[in-house]
């Protein structure tokens, strides 16, 4: 145990972000130098907040099982480095989820039973940033090549940690992406402010020395199919992502105007980046509506205000989440309360509980407005409410209302995968498809979750993969399906 008596003597206390007026004039991450040094002056008294429970619910809230009382125990006593390999002992990649993972494993903590929870999200980001600032990240080679060979389709976290662990176990791992570059949702979904993109680039630097190889630019059921890809390496991993986005079909739709969030954040994060984005689509001088409260509605927020929107509104069809814990959510699970990012604080208006009725266009067939209604839910479904109506001007609407599950023209009916339910890729306990030797983890089998969800995927897909072509494996073992339903 850390500080025998820290979880009563020290109060929970998290990194400070830059001044709002100086961080909306910028795309530098919202801590001043990093998360991680942002932390360094707290963060021992911090890790010493941690009680090393008998039994750590943390490990139960976090899907990849991460070792937090060991690492929070080893901070504490200034010992990084082994807390660095305690840390990437289950996550290949914490400099990632310590800045947009939402931390299940704090509403877990035991600590927070009665009093704020430990900082353990802020633990893991110092860890890992120090550790690269100081160059004890370095690449791990195999021992041996096994001269078997892998194709990892998609390179969001999923993808990248799946071609990482096989890449270690000694298999020949090449990744293929249809952008221009590395990195999935990673790369242009998630704005600067929330993950610069060198700290991304810095570990596929690292997974290159170690060889992987990468291939971008190549839209696998397209420009290669997937029999071709079949019959070009051993094993195949669809990591696709669940890339369909709901839409929202109310009369007015087809205006121009209105964009679904991933056609508006990538373009954002390359004219960030300093790319020439041609006609790109911006909230410069714009009244902006946002539809959908969830991250990637924050994620256009922050970008929206960046870009100097004249006003912002975010809708949300759900009614504004309590600020404490609900009696129906209790500890340890993950509980529906009210949020705020930091692209809330920096401004715009949040609406709860309302549906739109419709958009109303200009002369020139160009999104002006749209309608509101408030709802309420009643036996299941959202009800309106008389005399509630409203108009909210807009010219530029941006629907973040999630995604329904992975593209399935192409390569998903090309290789006639089966699908759950949901829409998602079916696959058995070792990630397994319905077709031989073709293997899927994270969102695309999963549905859309979260980041350390599509590496906790990655990771036991590679051990499935790597016992498919070696016959054993010492990769971690996979979360099952049994255990998969239990924790979603």
């Amino acid at each position: 145990m850390a500080d025998p008596k820290g979880f009563m003597t020290t109060l929970r206390e998290v990194a400070a972000r830059r001044p709002v007026e100086e961080r909306v004039r910028d795309w530098q991450e919202v801590y001043p130098g990093s998360p991680g040094r942002a932390l360094l002056p707290i963060i021992s008294k911090q890790a010493g907040r941690c009680m090393d429970c008998g039994i750590p619910f943390c490990h139960n809230g976090c899907p990849l099982g991460n070792l937090i009382p060991e690492w929070n125990d080893l901070v504490w006593r200034d010992e990084w480095q082994p807390a660095l390999e305690r840390l990437h002992a289950t996550n290949n990649f914490p400099e990632f989820t310590g800045r947009l993972c939402p931390a299940p494993c704090e509403t877990a903590c035991v600590v927070g039973i009665n009093r704020d929870p430990v900082t353990i999200k802020n633990v893991e980001v110092a860890i890992i940033d120090k550790a690269w600032d100081d160059s004890r990240v370095v690449p791990q080679q195999p021992e041996w090549h096994t001269a078997k060979t892998v194709a990892v389709v998609g390179s969001g976290p999923a993808g990248l940690a799946a071609a990482q662990q096989l890449t270690r176990a000694g298999h020949t791992v090449v990744v293929y992406e249809r952008a221009d570059a590395i990195g999935g949702l990673l790369r242009y979904g998630i704005p600067e402010f929330k993950l610069e993109k060198a700290v991304l680039n810095r570990r596929l630097k690292q997974m290159v020395l170690e060889g992987t190889q990468f291939k971008t630019g190549v839209e696998v059921g397209r420009d290669i199919t997937g029999e071709e890809l079949r019959e070009q390496y051993e094993a195949v991993i669809l990591a696709i992502g669940a890339t369909a986005p709901r839409d929202l079909p109310v009369p007015g739709r087809e205006l121009a105007g209105i964009h679904q969030a991933m056609e508006y954040l990538p373009q954002a994060n390359r004219a960030a980046l300093g790319e020439e984005v041609p006609d790109q689509v911006t909230a410069e001088g714009k009244d902006v509506v946002i539809i959908g409260g969830g991250d990637t509605g924050a994620d256009c927020l922050g970008t929206a205000i960046r870009q100097g929107a004249r006003s912002i509104t975010q809708l949300e069809i759900m009614p504004i989440p309590p600020e404490a814990r609900p009696a129906g959510q209790p500890w340890p699970t993950y509980p529906m309360t009210f949020k705020v990012s930091s692209a809330h604080e920096e401004g715009g208006e949040r609406i709860y509980a309302v549906s739109t009725d419709r958009f109303v266009g200009d002369d020139e067939g160009r999104v002006a407005g749209l309608d509101l209604v408030e709802v309420r839910l009643q036996e299941g479904r959202f009800e309106p409410v008389p005399g509630t109506e409203r108009h909210v001007p807009a010219q530029l609407v941006l629907l973040a209302m999630g995604f329904l599950g992975p593209q399935q023209a192409g390569l998903v009916e090309e290789l006639g995968l089966e699908l759950d339910q949901r829409g998602s890729i079916q696959r058995d306990e070792s990630y397994a498809t319905s077709v031989p030797g073709v293997y899927a983890c994270g969102d695309a089998g999963r549905g859309q979750s979260l980041i350390v969800w599509a590496i906790a995927e990655g990771r036991s897909c590679a051990r499935g993969v790597d016992e498919f072509l070696s016959g054993q494996s010492k990769l971690p073992r996979p979360i099952g399906p049994e255990v998969r339903q239990l924790l979603v």
